[in-house]
């Protein structure tokens, strides 16, 4: 908020010390549409003045007339297109224009009329919008002009009649008087109003960028919140509340009542509940989903305070998923294990290579093609732990990305036909059906990291898919838009994720079943990343018009080399 600048040799004033700026105060501004709509009336008194004393036969001069005609049309285009921007500072352009003319105005005509007419009331005028819109030096100066000119018109007076002019200076002293005392008090109470106003201001931009603060608080709080009247009606849900209860809440117009859907009585209850007792509750309730299961969400009441009592209070209800908060307790319960088990892993180390070495020592003393072989298998099953002892220690460091050489490449196709048979052979699962389209593409991607990522997809697809012939499909492809790159899919028919459930699926140590170590999704990720992949989720059908599931979906970087057809 600026000021605006001051008149050379012009002190500062009440309202730089304010620091009222220029077109800031609506006050002022009103208080300057209410003057001029007062200059046109007291224009139209005098024109209508002038009329009924000529109808009166009383003597009128012409002069009087265009005076008064002439200030009716001034005073009309003033209050038209005059721009005034609060205070008046100093005897400027805008000052002339307006107090200027109406004291010239009401002079004139005071001379002109002589006696017949006193047109000494109508300097309130200008000395009060002086007063009031400009500051307290044009407020004194116009009231003294004011008063020089009521004293002028008594020296003009006692000139003519020397007998009969001490009254009229007593008069026109009395007058300036009492319009000082005015014009003081106009400007200390417009000095008031407009300072008042300027703290309703900040305090209403305070209270704007506070309600836009809790807005923003409110929406992205994890926790579902309403906001609840003591008859029940909803005025306030985030879009957690929305994710949580369902039902169609967010689509439904404010106020509502909370006793709509069936499924949330419970919460309406403990909303009346809270207001019969003026205390907050706190209760588990399950509510039931347009789709799925019922949700267990833990309910919290609080009354707003007030110290009005006229005012209600109104319910605060926070709401939160117990699903979702048990998988956080338990992904921290899991997190201090995940530290425990790369502790563990470290210790593993030198006793596998030590059973990888004794089984090398023995299978050069063994001449037993059987014997030979089982400790063949022992040192393979030695050497398999020793890279999976290594991957949890490379995601406990978090080291970064190893990029294989161009050697290091492999055939998508075919590697991810070997290993889905190979799954399909141990775990002797049928229905499973292989689309290979990734036209040779070669990736780069070791060849042990695949296998452990396409097993975790297809176990992770197998414990949700049903039985029928294509619950569950290997899909290779080549994503053409962009840059052209292979992508891997896994497809099953399970049932949709809840949102809970996809916001954490990568996660580490998070499972929507409790029998699972939640690592299989999070491996995955990170192999991914190590080899400059992405991994991702959707849900959607393959064909238009096909049944709808769970796909998770392998985006491999930009392939190097493509195999010749």
């Amino acid at each position: 908020m600026s000021a605006l600048p001051r008149s050379r040799g012009e002190p500062a004033t009440d309202w730089d010390v304010l620091d009222l700026g220029a077109g800031d105060s609506t006050a002022l501004l009103r208080l300057w549409r209410g003057f001029m709509a007062a200059r046109c009336f007291v224009a139209v008194v005098l024109v209508l003045l002038q009329g009924v004393a000529f109808a009166i036969g009383q003597t009128v001069q012409p002069v009087a007339i265009v005076l008064s005609g002439g200030y009716l049309v001034l005073a009309w285009l003033e209050m038209r297109y005059a721009h005034f921007e609060p205070p008046i500072r100093g005897f400027s352009t805008l000052w002339l224009l307006t107090i200027g003319v109406d004291l010239g105005i009401f002079s004139a005509l005071q001379v002109l009329q002589g006696g017949s007419v006193n047109y000494t009331p109508l300097f309130a005028l200008p000395v009060l919008m002086s007063a009031v819109l400009g500051t307290l030096i044009v407020g004194l100066g116009t009231t003294a002009t004011v008063t020089l000119l009521l004293l002028a018109d008594a020296g003009w007076h006692w000139l003519q009649s020397p007998t009969d002019a001490s009254a009229r200076f007593v008069q026109a002293a009395l007058t300036g008087t009492g319009l000082f005392v005015v014009a003081l008090l106009a400007h200390e109470l417009a000095r008031r109003l407009a300072r008042e106003e300027a703290v309703a201001q900040r305090s209403r931009s305070h209270a704007q960028m506070q309600a836009q603060v809790n807005d923003l608080v409110i929406e992205t709080l994890s926790e579902g919140v309403l906001v609840i009247d003591a008859d029940g009606l909803v005025h306030a849900a985030n879009p957690a509340a929305d994710a949580i209860l369902g039902q169609g809440l967010a689509q439904l117009p404010l106020p509502f009542p909370l006793h709509t859907q069936p499924a949330w009585h419970a919460l309406a209850a403990l909303a009346r509940q809270t207001f019969a007792r003026r205390a907050p509750q706190t209760e588990e309730i399950p509510v039931a989903q347009a789709r799925g299961a019922a949700r267990e969400v833990r309910v919290r009441t609080r009354l707003t305070p007030t110290d009005d009592r006229r005012a209600d209070s109104l319910c605060v209800m926070f709401l939160q998923d117990l699903r979702e908060l048990e998988a956080r307790i338990r992904t921290e319960k899991l997190a201090a294990m995940g530290r425990m088990s790369a502790a563990v892993a470290h210790e593993i180390r030198n006793p596998l290579a030590a059973i990888a070495q004794a089984s090398a020592l023995l299978n050069e003393d063994l001449t037993d093609p059987a014997h030979r072989k089982l400790t063949d298998m022992v040192q393979h099953n030695a050497r398999r732990l020793a890279r999976i002892v290594d991957d949890v220690l490379d995601v406990s460091r978090a080291r970064q990305q190893r990029v294989l050489s161009l050697g290091e490449q492999l055939v998508l196709d075919p590697a991810a036909q070997i290993l889905a048979e190979e799954w399909v052979r141990q775990t002797q699962r049928k229905g499973v059906r292989v689309a290979l389209d990734a036209q040779g593409s070669e990736v780069r991607f070791e060849a042990e990291h695949l296998r452990r990522l396409l097993v975790n997809l297809l176990d992770n697809a197998a414990r949700y898919a049903s039985q029928r012939d294509g619950a569950i499909q290997v899909i290779t492809t080549l994503q053409r838009a962009g840059v052209q790159r292979p992508v891997l899919l896994v497809w099953s028919d399970g049932a949709p994720l809840e949102p809970a459930v996809q916001r954490h699926l990568f996660e580490p140590f998070f499972s929507s079943e409790s029998r699972s170590s939640g690592l299989g999704l999070f491996l995955c990720r990170e192999l991914c990343r190590r080899h400059g992949a992405t991994i991702g989720y959707e849900r959607r059908a393959l064909v238009p018009g096909g049944p709808e599931g769970n796909e998770f979906f392998v985006s491999f970087a930009p392939s190097e080399n493509r195999l010749t057809q």
